[in-house]
């Protein structure tokens, strides 16, 4: 119950910290189980050049609300992202998250411009990985996290908002981590 006092209570101050410095924000997603929390804990242990965030670490269940796509959720993390940035650095968000649940928002004029990651990996590298590296059984979980891989690479060339693919089927989480970062690292140069 604290900590809910504790994000209501900073959410609402974030409405009354004014965001100067507009950096771009880099969005890491993926299905459940692919492997996106591993790369962001060896990206969060090597960073120099931004600020990695695991989207779980605020998670409660007062933002499950699937009915609105999960609207506060994104919000809080969108204006906490932001002023995070306000160091001079830009955010790496880990988290489950598609385009239009960020797009959408009022406050992604916070960014100069929000990129997507995607770890993806095939069916059976991610059935293998959910099974055995995760405890996961359950059927519908595991075929919704391979739809949700597949609209993901379905959608890497989508010109509103591009995704880009790190497919890590073959990949050690070191080697993925270090693609991801040298795919980031390249976009912040561009700044």
């Amino acid at each position: 119950m604290l900590l809910l006092v504790c994000i209501i209570f900073y959410t609402e101050r974030l409405l009354f910290m004014k965001s100067d410095k507009k950096l771009p924000l880099f969005i890491i997603t993926g299905a459940s189980g692919v492997g996106k929390s591993t790369v962001c804990e060896i990206l969060f242990r090597n960073e120099t050049k931004y600020i990695v965030m695991e989207g779980d670490l605020l998670w409660n269940d007062v933002y499950n609300t699937p009915d609105d796509d999960y609207h506060n959720w994104r919000k809080l993390w969108l204006n906490v992202c932001a002023n995070i940035s306000q160091v001079g650095m830009p955010v790496v968000l880990c988290g489950c998250t598609t385009p239009e649940q960020n797009e959408l928002h009022e406050e992604r004029k916070l960014f100069t411009k929000i990129y997507y990651i995607a770890i993806t990996c095939d069916d059976t590298e991610l059935e293998n990985r959910m099974r055995n590296g995760r405890g996961i059984n359950d059927e519908d979980y595991i075929k919704s996290s391979v739809d949700f891989t597949h609209w993901l690479i379905e959608n890497e060339n989508n010109p509103d908002y591009p995704i880009k693919n790190i497919d890590t089927t073959a990949l050690s989480p070191e080697q993925a981590a270090a693609a991801v970062d040298k795919w980031i690292c390249e976009r912040i140069t561009e700044v």
